[in-house]
């Protein structure tokens, strides 16, 4: 089930390897959202062994919520506010320098629109990329299978539904380009 899941194929959730998975990713979160600010080591251990990667002077602040972890590759000198929801079924890769607000989900899950499928518990997912030296705003939302390109930044309150090029400024619900970022 986990190959399908990962190739963006139908899949149920409820698999015993992914309920597995899940319940490591879940223990893990646990206990970096108890850890303390005091012990920044502490904190590191914890997200290297949940993440698949997690570069040199990143910082996510608790809590944080996920579904496996694993999936889920930050870059170097990343910084994550308070409350980042990563639906991490299918991979998402953050680069570097990446500034990301409170709140903020990154959902790569999806479910299928004819009624049936869903009764039935079935999903899919899509890769999410953060591209180097994004700020994604306060509350911004990205949607599966978006690619966010680099020097980009995503207004507060922003859903983002579709890929976004590189050095431009994107609002609203869902997310437009309104114009160039200026140093590019």
């Amino acid at each position: 089930m986990r190959d399908r899941m990962l190739a963006g194929d139908l899949y149920i959730a409820d698999d015993p390897i992914l309920r597995e998975e899940h319940a490591r990713a879940s223990d893990l979160v646990e206990a970096f959202n108890r850890s303390s600010a005091s012990d920044p080591g502490e904190r590191r251990r914890l997200l290297t062994e949940l993440l698949g990667a997690f570069g040199e002077a990143s910082e996510i602040r608790p809590p944080l919520y996920c579904d496996y972890g694993r999936r889920t590759r930050i870059g170097a000198r990343a910084f994550v506010n308070f409350g980042l929801v990563l639906l991490d079924v299918a991979p998402i890769v953050v680069g570097d320098d990446v500034q990301i607000g409170p709140n903020v989900q990154l959902l790569t899950a999806t479910h299928p629109l004819d009624p049936q499928p869903r009764r039935d518990k079935w999903e899919s997912a899509q890769p999410i990329a953060i591209g180097d030296n994004v700020w994604l705003g306060g509350g911004v939302i990205v949607c599966s299978g978006v690619h966010v390109g680099a020097d980009t930044v995503v207004g507060a309150g922003s859903v983002v539904t579709k890929d976004l090029p590189p050095g431009v400024l994107a609002l609203g619900s869902p997310a437009r380009v309104v114009r160039p970022v200026a140093d590019r």
